[in-house]
């Protein structure tokens, strides 16, 4: 990504009919993650989350439990969806309701943008709809249904039966975009990732698209059709919108023209809305389209696609109430490659946690500040002449800084992650042959200790900069136990690009008493 160029980036819009589960949680803190790693490389980030608060759904659940729409939506996002950013570390710069005025008005303004360039006309329409997707279902999404709803038509994501409905809508003209969507993927071959994703975009688009329903006339919880308010606009339609009215779409064109386009990161079961359709309405209003839609994989639980309907979902707070935040993060982040499915049990969260956590950044950490305290009274000391190992460290943590920032780049988090912990490892080793408490014992070797020890220290250094945007909380509170935060300044404020670097934690800095980062979990079987 050239110096400089605006990163704006999304979570998809979530849709709040019930409590977050931890595969919410996986994409809010991937993109929270690639938002701060870009944000502490110096370049202007803006990173967007939000709900999607409209629909036939959200109509339905209010009634079942006697409230209004907001209301409903109101207690669901206050009680649920914003206590979620909180309890993931998550640093998000904006947060859209698609009920804000802000959110209502602009929406308004694009539709009427794509009638007024001749994209919609009124016709009749009949097809199948699923409530739980909000969407007129494809044949390819149709099955027969089996047991209780054997003989009816059910949704093959949700398995419950589809209503088939009847109405005069308004069309958006999605047709006439199938050249131009090619035409994208062929020219940015980028457009879409991972490429099991694109190839997925691009044979859909292959097979002939049709025009899409945009408006529904059966109930009014949604936005009103600007030109005919019997009609409110498709929910999907509403939704995809908050990409660009967050950013000022139809009233600050300086905010807008300075964050927009947008990377959008979804699940790969809303892809074809992102791919297919948000770029087509984008091209309908003369607006340019995203600069990449990611779509990662599902979080498997026992085989099965997390999911609240099946009772394969678990709270967030599950996991962070016995390892912390920032072990959520890093297990999602690294366990699974970012764009792939991703199974997640305890058994292997533990083990990582222990292994990887507790044993080998913790207590690399730990040992180096105690070690700094032990043998030099807490003052970081200054390295005497470097030894083909020592420099050796040092040529690790150049290349798994340049590496990690390549993968960022990528989109893949996890590989990324990989680069960096190779600093882990390195200074672990390290310490094992180079035996600081043997080299304290011989004063002779005094000059070699202190290389050693600050070899650690600004190994350690390094590695707590590149960490920071995976694991905010246990770098920040490491970042303070080197002396770094007094000698360098605030973690956030270093610049990532430079990490690499070497002697950059000055000699002489004060060293504190340093808890354990990732303290012992007593697990049940």
């Amino acid at each position: 990504m050239p110096a400089g160029e605006s990163f704006y980036i999304t979570t998809p819009i979530y849709y709040p009919s019930d409590v977050p589960h931890i595969g919410h949680g996986y994409t809010t803190v991937a993109v929270d993650t690639l938002a701060r790693w870009h944000r502490q490389a110096g370049d202007p980030t803006w990173m967007l989350t939000g709900t999607d608060e409209h629909g036939q759904k959200m109509l339905r659940a209010a009634a079942a439990n006697n409230v209004t729409p907001q209301e409903w939506v109101d207690k669901l996002v206050t009680e649920a969806w914003f206590p979620l950013l909180k309890t993931l570390d998550v640093a998000n710069d904006d947060f859209i309701r698609t009920t804000q005025e802000r959110h209502e008005e602009r929406v308004k303004k694009f539709v009427q943008a794509i009638y007024d360039r001749g994209y919609i006309y009124a016709g009749e329409y009949e097809a199948l709809y699923c409530v739980g997707c909000e969407e007129f279902k494809p044949d390819s999404e149709i099955v027969d249904g089996t047991g209780p709803f054997e003989g009816l038509k059910v949704c093959a994501i949700h398995s419950k039966p589809l209503e088939l409905l009847q109405e005069k809508n308004y069309f958006f003209k999605l047709s006439e975009f199938q050249d131009r969507l090619l035409e994208l993927y062929r020219d940015e071959p980028d457009f879409v990732r991972p490429e099991s994703a694109r190839n997925e975009v691009v044979s859909f688009v292959k097979q002939g698209l049709k025009d899409l329903s945009i408006s529904r006339s059966a109930f009014d919880w949604g936005i009103e059709v600007p030109w005919d308010d019997a009609h409110v606009i498709y929910v999907w339609v509403d939704a995809l919108l908050n990409y660009a009215t967050a950013v000022g779409y139809g009233d600050d064109t300086d905010e807008f023209d300075s964050r927009w386009p947008a990377y959008h990161v979804v699940g790969k079961d809303i892809l074809r809305f992102h791919a297919v359709i948000w770029p087509a309405m984008l091209m309908a209003a003369g607006v340019d389209v995203p600069k990449g839609v990611f779509a990662h994989g599902w979080l498997l639980v026992g085989g099965e696609k997390m999911s609240k309907s099946k009772l394969t979902g678990i709270a967030p707070t599950e996991i962070t109430d016995v390892f912390g935040s920032d072990a959520y993060r890093y297990y999602f982040l690294s366990a699974i490659a970012f764009g792939q499915d991703g199974s997640f049990s305890w058994e292997d969260l533990a083990a990582r946690y222990q292994a990887e956590l507790a044993n080998g950044f913790g207590n690399l950490a730990s040992r180096t500040v105690a070690m700094i305290e032990r043998y030099f009274d807490g003052v970081v000391p200054t390295a005497s002449e470097y030894t083909e190992q020592d420099l050796e460290i040092q040529r690790i943590v150049a290349k798994a800084a340049s590496q990690a920032d390549a993968a960022m780049e990528r989109f893949r988090i996890d590989e990324a992650i990989e680069s960096i912990w190779t600093i882990v490892d390195a200074l672990n080793g390290y310490i094992t042959e180079n035996e600081p408490w043997a080299l304290a014992k011989d004063e002779t070797q005094r000059d070699r200790l202190s290389t050693v020890l600050y070899t650690c220290a600004d190994g350690l250094r390094a590695l707590t900069v590149l960490l920071s945007p995976v694991m905010p909380q246990s770098t920040a509170t490491l970042w303070a136990a080197l002396g770094a935060a007094d000698s360098l300044g605030a973690l956030d404020a270093q610049p990532l690009r430079e990490a690499g670097a070497w002697g950059v934690l000055p000699a002489g800095a004060k060293v504190s008493t340093l808890a354990p980062l990732f303290p012992r979990v007593e697990t049940s079987a």
